[in-house]
């Protein structure tokens, strides 16, 4: 987009779909569920609104089979849709999860009060059988609280709700990181001596207990999940651990909305390690789709093409004939001719968005294509 003028630029894009920060501010984009946990890379759920308005009726399903945090699945519940999400990333699935599930706030919330009041009446647990990663990211204290908090969640609580437990766990352990305040998002090493803060502009020292953060994100959670519950409706919503290029849907979608990874940008396991190595999850990242770890060396951007031309092929043998297929994707590689050409998929349109990122101490801006498909699979 080199060398072109503004006014031609703009021209092309969509404004109903680029908002500026003062028409769509952070308590917005952030609204309940949306901020249950930070995640990287995620689309803002107006964008979703939109695209099921424009696309989809109430009562239909919708299918996104890259679920992420669920952005896709929350909102289409909202709007009276049922929905079915697909992720290789297990802590993905319970993530989206949690934001879906309907809760009986009271005793939820009790619950996990009650769990919070325990670790501290217990203390730390010892760390000797932590894994080596999280005894050299975590002061003893920090983890030693996290591991009672495992614990005790696992051991008090019903199904649903040590879910919930789960995911605050994972909030306190992002935040309780041998790490600089202002490098939450890409810590590449820890940090046990004080720092020059650029967050703070002064020096702060590492972190040293979780426990203030496991009451703070207790609270936070508990409000965004009853805040969510008055307007959730009773729809059919589920996100499957699997791997979209062969998973087979358990209902019919009348079509897609996602967002698909870039090639080479976010490797989505490690930006959540710490949830991993805690909560002891399944680590599946050799099957994540355009990795970081993998580059973008033209190997790396063949694998891409054909495992997302394998994953929208295997969406349009279960989706009905026209069914509207809506991918968000910031094509600068100019990939998606071919993927779709191989995915039973013909383009109807293409339009532009204007993207304003601020995040952390990254500031920036860049376009991202809206494809408008439908499901030919000639």
């Amino acid at each position: 987009m080199a060398g072109r003028t503004q006014d031609a630029l703009y021209s092309e894009i969509d404004l109903d779909l680029s908002w500026s920060e003062g028409e769509l501010p952070q308590a917005q984009r952030t609204k309940h569920v949306h901020s249950l946990h930070p995640y990287l890379g995620k689309y803002v759920p107006q964008l979703v609104e939109i695209f099921l308005s424009r696309y989809f009726r109430p009562g239909q399903c919708v299918y996104d089979p890259f679920v992420g945090s669920g952005t896709t699945l929350v909102e289409a519940n909202v709007q009276g849709l049922d929905a079915v999400g697909c992720d290789v990333s297990v802590f993905n699935c319970l993530l989206s999860r949690v934001k879906t599930t309907r809760y009986p706030m009271g005793a939820v919330e009790l619950a996990l009060k009650g769990v919070v009041e325990e670790v501290r009446r217990h203390g730390p647990a010892e760390t000797v059988s932590a894994s080596d990663w999280l005894r050299s990211w975590y002061a003893p204290r920090a983890l030693g609280e996290l591991l009672r908090y495992r614990e005790l969640s696992a051991a008090r609580l019903d199904h649903p709700t040590s879910e919930v437990a789960k995911v605050i766990a994972s909030r306190a352990a992002r935040s309780a990181r041998l790490t600089p305040h202002f490098d939450l998002d890409f810590p590449r090493e820890p940090v046990a001596e004080p720092y020059f803060c650029h967050k703070h502009k002064r020096t702060c020292r590492p972190v040293r207990e979780s426990m203030k953060f496991l009451i703070r994100y207790t609270m936070d959670t508990v409000l965004r999940l009853r805040t969510f519950s008055s307007i959730q409706k009773p729809r059919f919503v589920h996100a499957l651990h699997a791997d979209a290029r062969l998973v087979q849907l358990p209902v019919q979608p009348q079509g897609v909305i996602t967002s698909p990874p870039y090639p080479g940008l976010i490797d989505y396991h490690e930006q959540h390690r710490y949830a991993y190595e805690l909560l002891q999850l399944e680590d599946q990242r050799s099957k994540e789709i355009g990795a970081a770890a993998f580059g973008t060396g033209r190997a790396a951007l063949s694998r891409y093409v054909e495992a997302m031309a394998t994953v929208f092929a295997n969406a349009a043998r279960q989706l009905p004939m026209d069914a509207p297929v809506i991918i968000v994707v910031n094509d600068s590689r100019n990939l998606y001719p071919d993927i779709l050409r191989h995915s039973g998929l013909k383009l109807e349109a293409e339009s532009k968005r204007h993207v304003n990122r601020r995040t952390g101490r990254r500031a920036g801006e860049y376009f991202e294509s809206v494809l408008v498909c439908r499901v030919t699979r000639s």
